[in-house]
């Protein structure tokens, strides 16, 4: 039976984050991760997952000695976010307006984790199990003991689920979800762009779904195409030709000219677990919550948990393995991805139904929030982790 302090099930962004804070304070971590990230090439085409960072999960990533890493490779910062449903009703937030340099950045997730993979070596105490699968977890007198699919057995005093939306640990832990459907898949699209944009990244309402462009570098974009899960499914099946069609028809004009060079899709479902702990096991990330994509906001939320249960582990000091500690974490973290789980609600329905007094209202608001002064700001400081 192999002994570490920590097992962190998933070494995804998330997990990896997890696990070399708990490395930097002097824990003993075993991570255990299916399947490696593939090695960072220059040429590479982008990758199609990608997330909005915000500066506060910047200066998580920072502290961990990944940024350097990440910058190394690629990325994109953006100064500019619009959005609109009427061409003349737009609501535009700028870096300048906040006194920043930008708002954010947009980075392929494989870059995140790659990054923070790159930092693992630095950590004796941190050891990475891939290939490998739990098979089976099960709580001890103090503590878990997980079994991977190879046979090998694994003990500590605490097992974290960082294992994605279809967690095990939280299946296995027996913690239990709130789920429903969007009754929508979201298919994204990258593409190259005549226009330079890579400053900006916007959205538009439809009432099938939001159209949004993400900038990537040189003059490439991920277009994200919300809609039914039959009209995706349509979409999916086309030749880039038409495919480009179709987006040139659906998309707005900011868009200019492009070239397709790649699209998936997924179905967007929300889940929330019931409880983010039981003694011994705690979940983080995906596995604790999911969230509509509308505002990129499922990774920041997860680096979030990261940071809290980082800070709230060293506070703890010789007593880090105590149930407190956990608890502590959810009541800082659950009341806060509640509220941006249920905001993105609110935001998806409003600007789903095409009544016509509805859409004259949230025109309107729109138009007004442009001149909110300091509420817009306040808005995007706590979009932006800030």
């Amino acid at each position: 039976m192999e002994q570490y302090d920590v097992i962190v099930a998933g070494g995804g962004m998330v997990g990896a984050a997890t696990a070399l804070g708990l490395a930097q304070q002097g824990l003993s971590v075993a991570v255990i991760e299916g399947k490696a990230p593939e090695p960072f090439e220059p040429q590479q085409a982008m990758d199609l997952r990608v997330s909005a960072i915000s500066p506060n999960s910047i200066a998580l990533l920072t502290r961990l000695g990944a940024w350097d890493s990440i910058m190394k490779m690629r990325l994109c910062p953006f100064k500019r976010l619009e959005t609109w449903e009427h061409p003349e009703c737009r609501t535009r937030f700028n870096a300048d307006e906040m006194n920043l340099d930008r708002l954010g950045y947009i980075i392929e997730n494989r870059i995140i984790q790659l990054g923070l993979w790159h930092q693992f070596d630095l950590y004796p105490n941190l050891t990475l199990l891939c290939p490998a699968r739990m098979a089976h977890s099960h709580s001890t007198t103090d503590g878990y003991c997980v079994e991977l699919d190879n046979g090998r057995q694994l003990q500590a005093k605490l097992l974290i689920g960082a294992d994605g939306a279809n967690s095990q640990v939280r299946q296995q832990a027996g913690i239990g979800i709130t789920a429903w459907d969007y009754r929508q898949h979201c298919m994204l699209i990258n593409v190259e762009t005549a226009l330079p944009q890579q400053d900006i990244t916007w959205q538009m309402f439809t009432p099938r779904g939001p159209r949004s462009f993400l900038p990537l570098t040189g003059h490439q974009g991920s277009l994200v195409w919300y809609d039914s899960p039959k009209r995706i499914k349509q979409l999916s099946a086309m030749d880039d030709i038409q495919l480009h069609s179709e987006v040139e028809a659906h998309f707005p004009k900011e868009l200019g000219e492009f070239k397709v060079l790649n699209h998936g899709s997924f179905p967007l479902t929300r889940r929330h677990a019931q409880h983010y702990y039981k003694p011994n096991v705690v979940l983080l990330g995906d596995a604790a919550h999911t969230i509509n994509p509308l505002a990129g906001q499922g990774v920041n939320l997860g680096f979030k948990d990261v940071d809290t249960l980082l800070h709230e582990i060293e506070k703890a000091g010789k007593e880090w393995a105590n149930i407190s500690v956990l608890k502590a974490y959810e009541r800082r973290r659950r009341p806060d991805n509640l509220l941006m789980q249920t905001g993105m609600d609110v935001f998806y329905t409003t600007f789903s139904n095409s009544l016509f007094p509805l859409k004259l209202a949230r025109n309107v608001g729109l138009k007004l929030a442009e001149h909110t002064g300091p509420l817009k700001k306040q808005v995007l400081k706590y979009a932006m982790g800030i």
